[in-house]
């Protein structure tokens, strides 16, 4: 079977949420993955890998079960870049080659660790403007140097969601 990303799905959604909490999630403390999940699912991404926690990508049932790629930052970087089937995307080397409703992924101290995830929302002259969850925030440049969390070791990981996806 084949679906399509649906770009403007998933930004309509990251617009509507992105300063409070749909009920029919899971809420986290740090809630920027869970969000981006979300988004990217509003988009019509699949899921896939049910039940095991560590395999896929997916969510069952309000505070039943998810997947460590559905919640945590680095696992859904890790599951972007592998996946081969459903939910997949390509890491490209600059923002010039993102669209609205791709992914990017931040390693604020530039360790290899992911530690947070955005949706571009918006680009301008090049620029991708963002939203997310955490410290929720809407059309934010990408580049979070305003940012509490920002310093000169941050390294950015930029994922382009495919557009077509198959099961």
């Amino acid at each position: 079977m084949v679906s399509y990303y649906n770009r403007k799905a998933a930004v309509a959604y990251a617009n509507k949420w992105w300063d409070s909490f749909n009920p029919e999630f899971p809420r986290f403390q740090d809630d920027c993955t869970n969000f981006i999940s979300q988004c990217l699912y509003a988009g019509g991404a699949p899921m896939r890998g049910a039940p095991n926690r560590g395999e896929g990508w997916w969510m069952i049932g309000l505070n039943e079960r998810w997947s460590y790629s559905w919640s945590v930052a680095h696992s859904l970087r890790w599951y972007l870049e592998t996946s081969k089937q459903g939910l997949r995307a390509t890491r490209v080397n600059s923002v010039d080659q993102l669209q609205l409703g791709d992914v990017i992924f931040y390693d604020f101290q530039g360790d290899g660790r992911i530690d947070h995830s955005t949706i571009v929302t918006r680009i301008e002259q090049g620029i991708p403007y963002v939203n997310a969850h955490t410290s929720n925030s809407t059309d934010r440049e990408y580049s979070y140097e305003d940012s509490t969390a920002y310093t000169p070791q941050m390294r950015y990981y930029f994922f382009h969601i495919a557009d077509e996806f198959t099961d």
